[in-house]
């Protein structure tokens, strides 16, 4: 899956600029370089947030929580995602009855 597939980067309301621009104005920094440098990232991982070639993956979300002190909540509200949940993947989170649910319909090939 290439960025451009990201499903929260074709989310209408995303906008990573308005959650970058609040961090900056909230911490008093000049601008994307002094964000860089106070998250301990590279400078192009600004640039490809905002220009949104790659999408805010969770570590990133955690280290702008840490930096910021404004919590995970109000980042993902000022970067306009509007997910209810946020998963790393389908089968991680759930009971473990539907997990068994899940394998057994997957085909687990004959037993004896």
């Amino acid at each position: 899956m290439t960025s451009t597939e990201h499903p929260l980067l074709n989310q209408e309301s995303y906008d990573p600029n308005r959650m970058l621009d609040g961090v900056i104005e909230k911490m008093g920094l000049k601008n994307d370089a002094a964000l860089s440098r106070v998250m301990e990232v590279a400078p192009p991982v600004i640039s490809k947030v905002r220009h949104r070639r790659l999408p805010v993956g969770a570590s990133l979300l955690i280290r702008l929580h840490e930096v910021s002190g404004l919590s995970i909540a109000e980042l993902r509200q000022l970067m306009g995602d509007r997910r209810q949940k946020f998963r790393a993947s389908d089968t991680y989170g759930r009971p473990p009855s539907a997990q068994m649910t899940n394998m057994g319909s997957q085909g687990m090939g004959n037993q004896a």
